[in-house]
């Protein structure tokens, strides 16, 4: 079944509560956009010490804060490196450090003394053991290589110390933390062609041809989006033949999303089916990666019914594809779910943006009075909560929010590739520097990985979809009841009465695991939350058989997430399992498996995984 036009609903708006000043109208967006992207400084000096602090309660396996939506949607227009300038951060640290001559002596004594016992081979200064950027022996059995380490790690902290020693306010602290950072590892002596061992070995061993096939790789990585080094060698997949190859077939397309039903593989199903919704920044496979790994797969063979929304990459003539465009689909999606499987009732999964859909899609149907037609409701690595984000909060004003919306409506659309680009410089130790020694250091190519192959798999953003998501996540409309609409619904999370399931990651970078966990305060009816291991991707793919794998899970979900953290004892093996059991319980009673796909009124247009992901 195909239609010809997307929904034109009205677009979604976050709507701040009624103030003295703003008088309860909405915040309008420019429509031109602006050259130059404001500074994040403007108009906020006086107040950059009022908003509470980022919750850093983020558990010992991650040292990272939050990213909010809209400094993610900012940088993606205007480009990651925007946040290496101290702006007037700097000056009030150089400003703060005057006025505490003391402090920065003893600061300047202790470093100068510890790098004079490393000139004269007396400091044991040494990088963690987890460090493997200073794994060759070399880094310690060399004693001029030992010295340079010693001189780098010397200086590295002291840099970052003298950050802690200004005494700023956490707006400040988070943006000069991170420029110090983020100094100190582009200048660790791994990075240098000159100074790696490993580098040097390569070169004696090939002739110099590594430092010639290093060149080669970065030439061609430069030359197109999003300009950082290739982090997976993109020959080693093919989709619909290595990854998302989970039977099934399209049984309806939209000018918006293609819906993806698969073929069960028990004898028996669930009576109520799951609908998932993938992010919009990349394509769906996220959800059925290589066989083993696909939780497609998984749950298919668990006896439930899996239907799927493979999202069409947007060109400009899409710009006005809008939040209530894409719920509006989900909605489209549901009923055609209903009639496929003979049911009123489904349980809908949302996996990182597609979770903020699904949550908009879910208080429109409570405000509708049609909640009922919910048999549950999951989001997966999913910020609703954009309070307390650290860094990226720190380095963004509503001036570069509108400026971003502004230039992404000039173009049609947010480019994907550059929000690639954001997501790498987030943590550049592991996805620049790291793939800097490999690619153009040792002149090899990257490895063959089905999550990094996905992740290089961008999409576009169309213009009015990313305004609003902007206008969401900088107002944080749904953490305050009536703030945001769905479709013209205020949309009231705690009035939610069915029961949901959310899924974090403790090391998770782009959605931290404590601003998912607030999720479970801001729904309405009973939670369970979940505790993956590893970071935003690897916490969903995390099938069973992993040794390393556990997950904490809990349904008593306490105000304080540290008191989950350290109440809760980690389960070995995979939240999957866990899952399951949980759409057992939330999706009625078994019947006889469908014999055929798709429906009289919604015939099979073509085989699974469809057209609209193959499109670039």
């Amino acid at each position: 079944m195909t239609t010809e036009s997307a929904p034109r609903a009205r677009r979604s708006t976050a709507r701040r509560p009624t103030s003295a000043t703003s008088k309860g109208k909405p915040r309008k967006v420019p429509t031109t956009a602006s050259s130059t992207p404001p500074s994040a400084d403007q108009g906020r000096d006086s107040k950059r010490d009022s908003a509470a602090a980022p919750d850093r309660g983020m558990g010992a396996d991650n040292a990272d804060v939050a990213a909010p939506l809209d400094s993610l949607l900012v940088d993606a227009v205007f480009g990651p490196l925007r946040r290496f300038n101290p702006g007037m951060s700097g000056v009030r640290m150089a400003a703060r450090l005057a006025t505490r001559p003391r402090t920065v002596a003893r600061r300047a004594g202790r470093t100068a003394g510890e790098l004079a016992k490393v000139a004269i081979g007396f400091s044991s200064v040494a990088p963690s053991p987890k460090d493997r950027r200073f794994t060759e022996p070399a880094w310690t059995d060399n004693p001029w290589l030992r010295r340079v380490l010693q001189y780098y790690l010397v200086t590295g902290q002291s840099t970052k110390d003298l950050v802690t020693d200004a005494g700023l306010g956490w707006r400040d602290r988070e943006r000069l933390a991170f420029v110090a950072e983020n100094l100190v590892e582009a200048l660790s002596p791994s990075n240098n062609p000159v100074l790696n061992p490993a580098a040097l070995k390569a070169a004696l061993d090939t002739g110099g041809r590594n430092y010639a096939r290093g060149a080669s790789n970065f030439v061609r990585d430069m030359a197109v989006k999003p300009r950082v080094p290739s982090m997976v060698d993109t020959t080693a997949f093919n989709v619909g033949q290595d990854l998302a190859v989970t039977p099934g077939a399209v049984v309806l397309r939209t000018e918006v999303f293609e819906l993806i039903q698969y073929t069960p593989t028990t004898q028996t199903v669930h009576s109520a089916p799951m609908l998932l919704v993938p992010p919009t920044i990349n394509k769906y496979y996220v959800a059925d990666l290589a066989p083993g790994r696909s939780m497609v797969e998984h749950f298919v063979a668990s006896g439930q019914q899996v239907f799927l929304m493979s999202w069409r990459n947007p060109s400009r003539k899409h710009a006005s594809w809008g939040m209530d465009t894409y719920v509006q689909s989900v909605l489209d999606a549901m009923a055609a779910v209903e009639d496929i499987a003979e049911t009123d009732k489904t349980v809908l999964f949302g996996l990182c943006a597609g979770g903020i859909i699904s949550a908009l899609t879910l208080g429109h149907l409570v405000h509708i009075g049609e909640e009922h037609r919910l048999a549950g409701f999951s989001v997966g690595v999913t910020l609703l909560d954009q309070a307390r984000a650290g860094l990226l909060s720190s380095v963004t004003s509503p001036d570069l929010v509108k400026a971003a919306a502004a230039k992404s409506r000039a173009d049609g659309y947010l480019d994907g590739r550059s929000l690639a680009a954001v997501f790498a410089w987030l943590r550049p130790g592991d996805l620049v520097w790291n793939y800097w020694v490999n690619n153009y250091l040792l002149g090899k190519s990257p490895p063959a990985f089905d999550v990094l192959y996905w992740n290089a798999d961008t999409t576009r953003m169309a213009a009015d979809l990313h305004a609003d998501f902007l206008e969401l996540s900088s107002a944080n409309s749904l953490a305050t009841p009536g703030a945001a609409t769905a479709l013209g619904s205020p949309v009231d999370l705690s009035a939610v009465t069915v029961d949901s399931y959310v899924v974090a990651g403790i090391a998770d970078h782009i959605c931290p695991w404590v601003s998912c966990y607030r999720t479970v305060h801001l729904l309405g009816g009973h939670s369970r939350f979940v505790l993956s291991t590893s970071g935003h991707i690897a916490a969903l793919v995390n099938p069973p058989g992993n040794p390393k794998a556990s997950y904490r899970v809990s349904e008593r979900t306490p105000a304080d997430p540290q008191d989950f953290l350290t109440s809760v004892t980690p389960t070995q093996g995979s939240w999957w399992t866990d899952f399951v059991q949980w759409l057992a319980e939330h999706s009625g009673v078994d019947k006889p498996a469908p014999a055929t796909l798709g429906s009289s009124t919604h015939e099979v247009i073509g085989a699974a995984p469809g057209t609209y992901v193959f499109a670039t």
